[in-house]
C-alpha cells in the first residue's frame, strides 16, 4: 500500500481517539517495530503521536528513509534490546533472520502483524510459525486487520476493530493497552490458535454478502427476462409492435420493486422455517441444517440489498412523468378527447385504488428506510436487545405486510382477469406476491396462540419427550 501522508489531520488523530481509562504518555513504554515498510512506517507514526518511544529495527538501518520524525533506527538485534514489546512488521517469508536472535528476543513479547495473499497459504498461521522459530517469546498475533491507509487517515475511515490472540495473557493485555492507546478497538479472540482464523479475515472478499448478490442478481435476471417475453416479444410476435424502448425504464421498474419484495420476503423466510423446525423437533437444543445457519447469518445482508432496490423504485418512479412516451401518451389523449369532444367520467373507487395504493408505497418504504437505518452499528448499539428485535421483527413484518398490500393494490382487480394473461403468462407482480404472501399467510399461522406458546415454551428450554423438560422450565433454562 502506498505511503499516504497527511501530517495536519494526522497530528489531531490523537487527541480524538484517546480512551480516558489510558496512562498518561510519561508512563508509556518504548516500542520496537521490526520493518520499516509502509505498515510499519504508519505504525510507527501512530505510536509516536500517541506518546510512544519507537525505535525501528532494519536490516539496513543507515539506509531506512521516509521514518517518521523522532523515530530511531538500529540493527535488529541493536533495536531489540531497547524494548520489551517488538512488532514484526515483516513478511513471513523473512522470518528466518529471527532463529539469530532467540537469546535476544527470549521472554520478549512478539507481536504479529502480517497477513498472506490468499487464504490458508500455509499449514500453519504466520503467529504460530513465528511462535515455532521463536519459542522463547510470548506471541501474539494482532494489527492484520488494520490497514496502513486507516491508521493514517484518522478515526472515522475504515474499521476500527483490532483482533488479539495469544497463549500469554499478560502479553495479550499488554497489547491491548497499546491498541486502545493508539484508540482502536480490541476483540480478544482467546489462544494463538485463533491466528488462522484472523489472518483469513481480511483476504475474505464480501463473505456474508455473496449469496445476497448472487440471489438477487438472478432475481433481477429472471424477471426481466420474463417480462421482456410479456411486454416485448410478445407485442412483436402477435402485433409487429416495437416495444423494445420499455427495457430502459418501463421494465427495470417492475423488476426492481419485483426484486426488493422478494428478497425482503426472504429475510423472514428463514426465521420461519426454524420456527416450523423447533416445532417439528420438540426442542431448540437441534443445529439447524448449514444452509438455514447461513441464510439466517445473511439476513442484514439481504434487507440492505432489498432496501436498494426500493430506492431504484422510487427513483425510477419520480422520472415516469418526464417521459416521451408518458407525455405522449398524455398529449395524444387530451387531443383526442378535445376532438370526440368527450371526457372520461371520475371513478371514485380508482380513484381510493390509485391514492391507497401510492399510501402503501410510500409507507412500506418508510418502514423499510427506518428498517435499513436501524441495522448501523452506530445506531443498533444506542438500542437494547427488546429495542432492536421490535424494530427488526414487529416493524419488519409491518413493512412486509405494507409493501405486499401495495402490490395487491397495484394489481387490483386485474388478478382475477384473463386478460393480463400472455401466452398464459400472468403479470410479474403476480408472482412478486407468492413468497411474500406464503411467509405472512404462515407467520400469522404461527402466531396464534395455541401453537405460539408451544413455541416459547421450546425456546425457553422445554423439550417435548424428555425428562428433563419440566425442569428446565423449573429452573434455569437456556437463553
Amino acid at each position: 500500500m502506498a505511503d499516504f501522508k497527511f501530517p495536519a489531520e494526522m497530528e489531531k488523530t490523537c487527541t480524538v481517539m484517546l480512551p480516558l481509562t489510558m496512562n498518561s504518555s510519561e508512563n508509556r513504554e518504548n516500542v520496537c517495530i521490526f520493518g520499516t515498510g509502509d505498515f510499519g512506517r504508519s505504525l510507527g507514526l501512530k505510536m509516536l503521536q500517541c506518546g510512544y518511544s519507537v525505535v525501528f529495527g532494519s536490516r539496513n538501518p543507515r539506509t531506512s528513509r521516509l521514518l517518521p520524525n523522532g523515530a530511531e533506527v538500529l540493527s535488529y538485534s541493536e533495536a531489540a534490546q531497547k524494548s520489551d514489546i517488538i512488532l514484526i512488521a515483516i513478511h513471513r517469508e523473512h522470518y528466518e533472520f529471527l532463529t539469530e536472535l532467540i537469546e535476544v528476543l527470549k521472554g520478549k513479547i512478539l507481536v504479529d502483524v502480517s497477513n498472506n495473499l490468499k487464504i490458508n497459504q500455509y499449514p500453519e498461521s504466520n503467529a504460530e510459525y513465528l511462535a515455532q522459530l521463536v519459542p522463547g517469546a510470548h506471541v501474539v498475533k494482532a494489527f492484520n486487520t488494520i490497514s496502513a491507509w486507516a491508521l493514517q487517515s484518522g478515526a472515522l475511515d475504515a474499521s476500527r476493530q483490532v483482533f488479539i490472540c495469544g497463549n500469554d495473557s499478560k502479553a495479550k493485555q499488554r497489547v491491548v493497552d497499546i491498541v486502545r492507546t493508539l484508540g482502536l478497538t480490541p476483540l480478544d479472540r482467546g489462544s494463538l490458535s485463533a491466528a488462522t482464523e484472523i489472518e483469513n479475515y481480511p483476504l475474505q472478499l464480501f463473505p456474508m454478502w455473496r449469496f445476497p448478490f448472487y440471489l438477487s442478481a438472478a432475481l433481477c435476471l429472471f424477471f426481466f427476462i420474463y417480462c421482456v417475453i410479456r411486454e416485448v416479444i410478445y407485442p412483436y410476435v402477435q402485433e409487429k409492435e416495437d416495444s423494445t424502448f420499455r427495457m430502459a425504464i418501463s421494465i427495470p421498474n417492475r423488476v426492481f420493486p419485483i426484486t426488493a419484495l422478494t428478497l425482503l420476503a426472504l429475510v423472514y423466510l428463514p426465521g420461519v422455517i426454524a420456527a416450523i423446525l423447533q416445532l417439528y423437533r420438540g426442542t431448540k437444543y437441534q443445529r439447524f441444517p448449514d444452509w438455514l445457519d447461513h441464510w439466517m447469518l445473511c439476513r442484514k445482508q439481504l434487507g440492505l440489498v432489498a432496501l436498494g432496490f426500493a430506492f431504484l423504485h422510487a427513483i425510477y418512479t419520480l422520472v415516469i412523468p418526464i417521459r416521451y412516451y408518458v407525455r405522449w401518451r398524455i398529449r395524444n389523449t387530451t387531443i383526442t378527447q378535445v376532438i370526440t369532444k368527450k371526457d372520461n367520467p371520475f371513478i371514485t373507487s380508482m380513484a381510493w385504488l390509485s391514492d391507497s395504493y401510492v399510501s402503501l408505497g410510500i409507507l412500506g418504504f418508510f418502514l423499510f428506510v427506518l428498517l435499513g437505518i436501524t441495522s448501523l452499528p452506530s445506531v443498533s448499539n444506542m438500542m437494547n436487545w427488546r429495542e432492536f428485535r421490535f424494530v427488526q421483527s414487529k416493524l419488519g413484518y409491518l413493512t412486509l405486510i405494507l409493501c405486499t398490500a401495495h402490490t395487491l393494490v397495484y394489481g387490483g382487480r386485474k388478478f382475477l382477469s384473463s386478460s393480463i394473461l400472455r401466452w398464459y403468462l400472468p403479470s410479474a407482480y403476480v408472482l412478486a406476491l407468492i413468497i411474500p404472501s406464503t411467509v405472512l399467510v404462515i407467520k400469522f399461522i404461527l402466531i396464534m396462540p395455541c401453537i405460539n406458546k408451544t413455541l416459547m415454551r421450546i425456546r425457553q428450554g422445554w423439550e417435548r419427550n424428555s425428562k428433563y423438560s419440566k425442569s428446565a422450565l423449573n429452573g434455569k433454562s437456556d437463553i
